[in-house]
């Protein structure tokens, strides 16, 4: 009986030794075989090494291309709370012109304040579902319904994220591409139903729109430039009121902990 007790214990030390290998070999192949995405920074260092003096393995640079290009801008995304500021110019034959915008977003609104070559200041207010607009000087303003996109509109930028609606042959080239010192994914496009060739630059650190172009028959016609820091969260002057003072939206209200 006690030769046998003997047996059993054994048995059951080396069951809970196989147990725990298996256990141990299992999570590192798992882990091995899910790297995650990672995409360069200004801030990134390179990758640090194990206790076997190797990089770690366990992450890895997407490689950007024409046909990778929608699913690593799938992984971006815009902060909630920001502003910045941007410039947009038009060329035409003979002339160009200027505009200065002001950009302040905060809980899904969104507020441009644009410098127009005349002088005039225009006001664009909206959460995507109603804009509002005005020009400064003014308590009159008009409200027309929105979408997703007015916000862009309304700055005179495209809006980068229609890259995912592409058909495959659209994108002509994509790659990674610093623009003003900000690491950017690069992005080349032309519609099929246009001659219009585009490009976009998207900070990988911020997610928004930093640069863009668009060219016909060799001649840029548009830029858009955004290389000034952006503050985030959005400052709490941010103001998101009508001409007439009436309050739609005050700065944090939606991010702070109760």
């Amino acid at each position: 009986m006690e030769q046998k007790n003997r047996l059993m214990i054994v048995i059951a030390i080396v069951a809970l030794i196989v147990g725990a290998m298996l256990t141990s070999f299992g999570l590192n192949l798992f882990a091995l075989n899910t790297p995650q995405v990672v995409l360069p920074s200004s801030s990134a260092g390179p990758a640090a090494p194990s206790a076997s003096g190797v990089p770690d393995q366990t992450y890895q640079r997407v490689e950007v291309t024409a046909r990778t290009v929608a699913g690593v801008v799938a992984t971006l995304s815009r902060p909630t709370s920001y502003y910045r500021e941007l410039t947009v110019d038009t060329f035409w034959n003979g002339g160009s012109s200027s505009s200065q915008v002001q950009v302040w977003a905060d809980g899904g609104w969104t507020h441009s304040r644009q410098t127009l070559p005349s002088g005039v200041v225009r006001h664009d207010l909206t959460d995507g579902s109603d804009l509002y607009y005005w020009y400064e000087g003014s308590q009159q303003y008009q409200q027309t319904p929105a979408d997703e996109k007015s916000s862009d509109l309304a700055q005179h930028i495209p809006t980068y994220e229609t890259i995912l609606e592409l058909e495959s042959d659209e994108i002509l080239s994509a790659g990674y591409e610093n623009r003003g010192e900000l690491p950017c994914i690069l992005a080349e496009i032309q519609h099929a139903d246009t001659r219009q060739l585009q490009r976009f630059w998207v900070s990988v650190d911020s997610g928004l729109l930093v640069a863009a172009e668009a060219e016909e028959n060799g001649q840029v016609i548009y830029r858009m430039t955004a290389y000034s820091p952006v503050q985030s969260p959005c400052p709490n002057d941010g103001d998101f009121s009508l001409p007439d003072g009436t309050i739609l939206h005050t700065t944090g209200e939606f991010s702070q902990v109760p």
